[in-house]
């Protein structure tokens, strides 16, 4: 779906350009915003593999699993309807754990094992209360390490590229409360309605 938004708008914008005899200065645009942006994924590559490395280090140094035993008390209460040792749980704290560290990459194929998980514990094909949970949770970007943004602040010459880090954990912890909070409304509020009817 959104490759056809992103084909939509560019026909759009072709077709404007042809009509309106700006053809020009778009064939212009095009090509000097192509060698901007292989020149910023060359010189981002870099710095991305410098803060994927720390954090693959971290990983093997129990870091991660380490982050992961701590948040599973937690975890456990927003998660009401997952057994204590199911995979699911693993899974989920392996993604929250991975997205706090700017692990995208790793975090990704997590997070789909636990969607996996969450539908075998539901044996629907309805979206559950805890697949719902773990949804928003994901769309409030919990991040500690803006790894993707620090290596932008560096390409761009950035003073104090990291300084972004203390703004980014108040974000994080307001967007993954106001997830929360949102989820836990609505789910009341569902319930309720069912209960009346």
């Amino acid at each position: 779906m959104v490759n056809l938004i992103w084909v939509l708008l560019a026909s759009v914008g072709i077709i404007f350009a042809a009509f309106n005899g700006t053809m020009e200065e778009v064939n212009q645009a095009i090509f000097s915003t192509l060698d901007e942006a292989v020149m910023i994924t060359l010189s981002l590559a870099g710095v991305l593999v410098f803060w994927l490395g720390l954090m693959k280090i971290a990983e093997e140094a129990g870091l991660l699993r380490g982050l992961a035993a701590l948040f599973r008390p937690f975890v456990q209460k927003i998660f009401p309807d997952i057994p204590k040792d199911d995979p699911a749980m693993g899974y989920i704290l392996s993604n929250m754990t991975a997205n706090m560290f700017g692990l995208g990459n790793a975090a990704t194929p997590m997070g789909l094992k636990a969607m996996k998980e969450l539908k075998r514990l539901s044996g629907s094909d309805k979206a559950s209360r805890s697949m719902i949970t773990f949804l928003a949770i994901n769309t409030s970007s919990l991040t500690l390490i803006p790894t993707t943004v620090i290596a932008i602040r560096m390409k761009y010459g950035s003073v104090a590229p990291t300084s972004i880090v203390g703004a980014t954990i108040i974000a994080t912890i307001i967007s993954t409360c106001a997830a929360l909070l949102i989820d836990r409304f609505f789910h009341y509020r569902r319930t309720r309605m069912l209960n009346h009817d």
